[in-house]
């Protein structure tokens, strides 16, 4: 296992720590959780960049790697969701349909030999997930319960322009396209 699968493996690891956290009775509970998970948030991009400057993009990393985000994300809002956090179920409901479903033409997509690489809306949807719930596990330590909720409501708006945005582009490739790569650029 190559360096960027093994800080992809870390985001999936600091996930678990951090609802962990979540579910403690103690004094910086909230603020040690953000903490973390800007952390495994920040891995995100790390491990991209180690694999592209080490020349160690693989097959698996380019699975793995999303995966570990839906990880980070969808198990962090079911868990602020379910201790009644300021995560409507809708959002989690909202979220992990789109991720699901992209999941799913991802896998059909790697069965006609295509890879496809994430799309910049992509991108700006998990960094706007990400940035979302960091500020509701630290809406009341800072008291910003309105702001971290309508940033929530950005990036479940998000998520769902992004899915269209992978569906329409997507539609164009398992129509025409024969190469292996794919590259969905916005």
């Amino acid at each position: 296992m190559n360096l960027a699968n093994w800080i992809t493996t870390l985001r999936i690891v600091l996930a678990m720590v951090c609802v962990s956290i979540l579910f403690w009775d103690l004094p910086g509970r909230d603020t040690l959780a953000a903490i973390i998970f800007i952390i495994a948030g920040i891995t995100d991009g790390v491990d991209g960049y180690a694999a592209r400057i080490r020349k160690e993009i693989t097959p698996f990393g380019k699975w793995f790697d999303p995966f570990a985000d839906k990880v980070l994300i969808i198990m962090t809002l079911a868990v602020l969701a379910h201790l009644n956090r300021g995560v409507p179920w809708l959002a989690v409901w909202i979220i992990s349909s789109r991720e699901l479903l992209i999941t799913v033409l991802r896998y059909f997509a790697g069965r006609k030999g295509l890879t496809i690489a994430a799309s910049r809306w992509g991108k700006l949807k998990t960094f706007s997930q990400i940035i979302a719930i960091s500020l509701i596990m630290l809406a009341k330590p800072w008291h910003i319960e309105t702001v971290s909720v309508w940033l929530l409501w950005l990036a479940v708006i998000l998520t769902i322009w992004s899915g269209f945005d992978y569906l329409w582009r997507w539609r164009s490739v398992f129509i025409s396209s024969k190469s292996k790569d794919v590259i969905v650029k916005s």
